[in-house]
């Protein structure tokens, strides 16, 4: 019975042990070597001390080490929290500060990055370095990720239930910091098992992950490729042309991605058209695919069965459009995925009519336990079923995604907006205040308002609003220059505009409404 996430992989080692789980250029393993190495460091790390629910922050690139740490810390007993590479190290500090690592699993290169930020974790008690941990300077003990995989752990006895926490991945919302999303082991198998069935995943598929396990879609690939015993097939990429290589190379037969990668796809250096893959299915999420791109990947493409996706990170997937209507409702955002029920609801609660504007509510096993350490916030986006008898409802809670949807007669949905200000750029969703509170850093300028404004690759962009401080002015190219220095490249704005002064509410609050109005949104 497969109930904690590692075992997913353990059943899949014990049907295929020579088949190919893992291959990462010339690197690649058998679900018996993975399985093997994943054991390995379950044992180093509970032999270092990691207890039951104890969390343990993975700063890796992409490759086979992040793939064994995430079912290495689940089969220790642990949670995992995947942290984002391309983050600047107070970033990575909020997350292991926020959620109180006890662990950090490293490669060398991202150590040297972060290690000025180490003292101010207080709960974290040690590292585990991929990687030459010579002359590693650091008050922690140390351990070797190579050294701890490489050993042999027999009558292993798990600790854990479904119900436990697995993972928590961090995501913004409209305002603050990211928080964690925390992913019950019953919320991840329930992901993977859905999102198998309706892409017929199976041990024969050859799925490429070219999107971060920081993201739950991309987290996804790797738990249905283990699931099912299928290959994934990993890559670290700059250019389209080189997902195109391994596609071919590789005999992919499956590939998810987001609005930037396919219209970074779709051009013609990409060379989709050219070699025309024989991929059998593809999907997007994390934003609406422009229709050109679609129209582009469908000529390339033309054997391929085409998902467009929904979702959300609280509650993972919440729909999908099934190939055989791409032609009927290119711009549906679909149906319900299986064993979910998708509400739309009004401001009373009520269930909207055809063609009614109402927020996304979303029922069924993938509804995460909420925010780590932030009852309020998660009370706000986790709620009683609406739908169910007082008493029965309070008990089920669904969850509110704060996105604006409609459906036609057939009950198919098409997404409107989103509820608040939230910004979503490459499938990344960004909280206008962390952006601001970087501009207001750089000296220059007294308030500052940021919205995302269309782009037709990106989906949104970051634009800013700011007023100068003192009358100075505003140097625009060195504040993107020092927006670059402090966050994420999908984060720094596009698009820089000074007033004389921000619009207001009648409470005194920024009016972000009246600023996308001024923009033509």
């Amino acid at each position: 019975m497969d109930f904690l996430l590692h075992h997913m992989l353990r059943t899949s080692a014990e049907q295929f042990p020579e088949k190919e789980a893992l291959v990462h250029g010339e690197e690649r393993l058998t679900y018996s070597h993975v399985s093997s190495r994943v054991a390995g460091l379950a044992l180093g790390l509970r032999n270092a001390g990691l207890n039951r629910g104890d969390r343990v922050g993975i700063l890796l690139d992409p490759g086979v080490a992040q793939a064994i740490s995430i079912y290495g810390v689940s089969q220790a007993g642990g949670v995992f929290v995947p942290i984002n590479s391309v983050l600047f190290p107070d970033q990575v500090s909020h997350i292991a500060r926020d959620c109180g690592i006890s662990a950090l699993i490293v490669s060398r290169l991202r150590f040297e990055a972060i290690s000025r930020i180490l003292p101010g974790i207080n709960s974290l008690r040690f590292l585990v370095i991929v990687g030459d941990t010579k002359s590693v300077d650091a008050d922690l003990p140390i351990h070797s990720f190579e050294a701890l995989t490489a050993q042999r752990a027999t009558c292993w006895q798990d600790r854990g239930i479904e119900k436990d926490l697995s993972a928590i991945l961090y995501t913004s919302g409209s305002t603050g910091k990211p928080k964690g999303v925390m992913l019950s082991h019953a919320n991840l198998i329930a992901g993977a098992t859905i999102v198998s069935t309706y892409l017929e995943i199976a041990s024969s598929d050859r799925i490429l992950a070219v999107l971060p396990f920081t993201f739950d879609a991309g987290l996804n690939q790797l738990t249905t490729a283990f699931q099912q015993g299928a290959t994934l097939v990993l890559i670290n990429w700059v250019f389209a042309r080189q997902i195109v290589e391994v596609l071919v190379k590789e005999h992919i037969t499956g590939l998810a991605g987001v609005p930037t990668v396919w219209s970074l796809l779709a051009q013609p250096n990409s060379s989709l058209q050219k070699y025309s893959p024989p991929v059998r299915y593809i999907t997007n999420t994390g934003g609406a695919m422009p229709q050109d791109v679609l129209r582009a990947l469908r000529e390339a493409l033309p054997k391929t069965s085409i998902f467009l996706m929904y979702g959300l990170t609280e509650a993972f997937r919440s729909t999908y459009l099934p190939p055989e209507e791409l032609d009927r409702r290119p711009a549906s955002m679909g149906r319900s995925i299986p064993n979910t029920e998708i509400l739309v609801l009004n401001e009373q609660g009520q269930i909207c009519r055809p063609g009614e504007v109402g927020e996304l509510v979303h029922r069924g096993p993938t509804v995460s336990m909420g925010y780590w350490g932030k009852p309020e916030a998660t009370d706000q986006v986790l709620r009683p079923n609406p739908m169910l008898p007082a008493g029965i409802g309070d008990i089920e809670r669904v969850c509110y995604s704060g996105d604006l949807v409609k459906t036609d007669e057939d009950g198919f949905l098409y997404y409107v907006g989103r509820r608040d200000a939230m910004i979503k750029c490459s499938g990344f969703r960004i909280s206008p205040t962390e952006v601001e509170e970087v501009v207001f850093q750089s000296g220059q300028v007294r308030h500052a308002a940021a919205i995302g404004i269309p782009d037709a690759i990106l989906g949104q962009a970051v634009k800013v609003f700011v007023i100068p401080r003192d009358g100075n002015p505003i140097d625009q190219s060195s504040l993107i220059t020092f927006c670059q220095d402090r966050m994420p490249r999908y984060m720094v704005p596009r698009a820089i505009e000074v007033l004389d002064e921000l619009p207001k509410t009648s409470s005194g609050k920024i009016d972000y409404p009246s600023l996308r109005r001024r923009e033509g949104l």
